[in-house]
């Protein structure tokens, strides 16, 4: 793949130690090059896009004036991670980002030295800085430690309690909040600007030590200029910069400054990086900022598939299908226009999650409470306890945030909340961070819960149909992140019997227990196998939890050999709930779990994984005629 582009200074720059030579003309064109650079590859290959072309220069910055490797930058999410993704030697490497084989789109420890920490989760770096800083402390070592945070990991409350733990430890740790909404109006930057700029100078600081120090030889009165001068201090902050909650946690807070101005960058990470104690430094950039598609369109070109780079505009398949994820998000508006209880509840996801049509048809009744699962989990249960039907919409690997608020406080207290788990199973290109791969296994263990997975869209419909209108408890709906099947919808919702499964077509040889997506696949291993003589008898078990006793009881008297097939870890997944009940009861059967293997998967197309991982049609006929084979 080739950038058809010439560059002056970009395959000049291998690592930070080649970066760290260029003076500040030349890290200008650097800068530039870096970011055409990102806009060739990321064009072609598809990722996550606009955040990456805002952190150009503050990339830079940071390792032109830390001594990287040895002095660690911790980076949240990753999105924001490309331009640290060139620059630490990964420069050709960025061309098979997320594609099976290549690199990963976030930050992984195994990937290179200057990964100092795995992050595909929001809200975790400063958690991890401050653990490496103390690390460091313990064993007497003075390199430095910093934290980049995006404004929008700033809403999980993670955030604030490292923060805090940061200011009673008074660890040296430097967290950068990058700024990307640029929520400070301009006539309080300029005011906050010029003072930041004051208290940031070596002479005001040398002036403010000198007092300290002179103060402190008088008992009385000393304490009282101190105060003044410190409440005096203070009360400018508070008024003309957003730094008072930071100091207040224990932070010295300067900024906010443009985080597109590389020289200004320079001088007051060189300044800072002396500094002992926590401190905070804002920056406020441009998401997608050079390139005018996703300057104009920031959420649109946020993560993409591959586009066309003068025009911006994606390249799609003819014809596509409808994802579930746009299904359910208008399924749940038809469904809430009938019932005026149902609320929804996105954490900081509404387009990714389908909640985009609730928010702009049902305003009202549509809470985004940002990056923070916790309490959007916790909320639901208050709305729940007035009478309220919450929808909360989350991806399967977010939900794991939650898993303490789902025991604790919706399935202990046995509240009516609908959780619609998208993303649910593989999801391609992010990886082991966003794969679902956990959600029915650490739900199945959980008193009082219900768990549907639908085989189809049709299905889909009315499992939420049911689980709002004729449910009176925690109930879950988890679907995957794919097209929908196609198959003719009825017009009307039909409730679904609770735990009931669906025999679709009745065979002689071997009964295979499917659900959710692996029905689809199930049905085609069948067709197959009918051809080479093997009949199968094929169940939509539909429920994880409660499971059809009466279907595993038909089929444990009829089989001899039974499969049960899961796109989930079977590590505690349904086929492990096929088999304790089985034990309880105590048949003695020979059942083969079909599912994900008990590992982290890495990224690639889904079709890619379903193959190597054998999970799909053709990799499903063979396990089953191997496991026919067992004498």
């Amino acid at each position: 793949m080739g950038t058809g582009k010439e560059y002056k200074l970009l395959y000049d720059i291998n690592d930070p130690h080649d970066l760290r030579s260029l003076e500040l003309p030349n890290l200008k064109i650097y800068c530039n090059e870096l970011r055409e650079y990102l806009i060739d590859v990321v064009s072609q290959t598809g990722g996550h896009f606009g955040s990456g072309l805002g952190t150009v220069e503050l990339t830079v910055a940071l390792h032109k004036v830390f001594n990287t490797p040895e002095d660690k930058i911790i980076w949240d999410v990753g999105h924001q991670a490309y331009p640290h993704k060139i620059i630490t030697g990964r420069r050709e490497q960025l061309k098979t980002i997320r594609q099976l084989g290549g690199i990963s789109g976030f930050l992984k420890r195994n990937e290179s030295e200057y990964d100092v920490f795995g992050a595909g989760h929001a809200s975790t770096s400063i958690s991890a800085a401050l653990g490496v800083a103390e690390g460091f402390k313990l064993k007497n070592i003075n390199n430095k430690v910093v934290a980049v945070i995006g404004d929008g990991s700033m809403t999980g409350g993670m955030v604030y309690e490292a923060m805090n733990n940061c200011g009673v430890l008074k660890s040296n740790v430097i967290v950068v909040l990058n700024d990307n909404e640029m929520s400070i109006s301009k006539n309080v930057w300029q005011f906050s600007k010029y003072f930041t700029e004051m208290i940031s100078q070596p002479e005001y600081n040398k002036i403010k030590s000198a007092i300290w120090k002179f103060t402190g030889k008088f008992e009385n009165i000393g304490d009282r200029i101190r105060r003044m001068a410190a409440r005096l201090e203070s009360g400018i902050k508070s008024i003309i910069t957003p730094g008072m909650m930071f100091e207040a946690l224990g932070f010295r807070y300067f900024g906010p400054f443009n985080g597109h101005y590389i020289g200004k960058l320079v001088k007051i990470f060189n300044y800072v990086k002396n500094l002992n104690g926590p401190i905070l430094v804002h920056v406020f950039t441009q998401k997608g900022k050079g390139y005018t598609p996703a300057e104009e369109d920031s959420q649109k070109l946020h993560g993409i598939t591959p586009f066309d780079k003068i025009t911006g505009k994606i390249y799609t398949e003819p014809q596509q299908k409808e994802s579930y994820t746009s299904f359910f998000g208008k399924t749940l508006v038809r469904i809430a226009k009938e019932n005026i209880n149902v609320t929804a509840i996105t954490a900081a996801m509404a387009e990714g999650t389908g909640l985009n049509y609730f928010q702009k048809e049902i305003p009202e009744r549509f809470y985004d409470v940002g990056i923070a699962e916790q309490h959007a989990v916790t909320f639901s249960g208050g709305l729940a306890t007035e009478g309220m039907i919450p929808v909360v919409t989350i991806y399967s690997t977010f939900l794991q945030r939650a898993f303490d608020q789902i025991i604790h406080d919706i399935c202990l207290q046995n509240l009516h909340i609908v959780f619609a788990i998208d993303r649910g199973g593989l999801v391609g290109a992010d990886g082991p961070t966003h794969h679902g791969t956990f959600d029915l296994s650490y739900l199945r263990l959980i008193p009082n819960i219900v768990i549907m997975l639908p085989k189809d869209e049709n299905e889909l419909k009315d499992m939420l149909y049911t689980a709002i209108n004729h449910y009176d408890g925690p109930i879950a709906i988890r679907y995957p992140r794919a097209s929908v099947v196609g198959v003719e919808l009825s017009e009307e919702f039909n409730k679904i019997e609770l735990g009931k499964a669906e025999i679709i077509s009745e065979g002689s040889d071997v009964a295979l227990l499917a659900v959710g997506t692996m029905v689809n696949y199930s049905q085609k291993t069948k067709d197959i196998l009918l051809k080479k003589n093997i009949n199968c008898e094929l169940v939509n078990m539909r429920f994880a939890k409660p499971l059809d006793f009466g279907i595993l009881d038909y089929i444990a008297a009829k089989f001899d050999k039974i499969i049960t097939l899961e796109e989930n870890s079977v590590v505690g997944g349904f086929g492990a709930g096929v088999l304790e009940y089985f034990s309880e009861k105590g048949f003695t059967k020979n059942v083969l779990r079909i599912g994900l293997p008990d590992e982290f998967i890495g990224h690639g197309t889904i079709k890619e994984l379903h193959k190597i991982l054998k999970i799909d049609v053709d990799g499903i006929v063979g396990r089953v005629e191997d496991y026919l084979k067992i004498k």
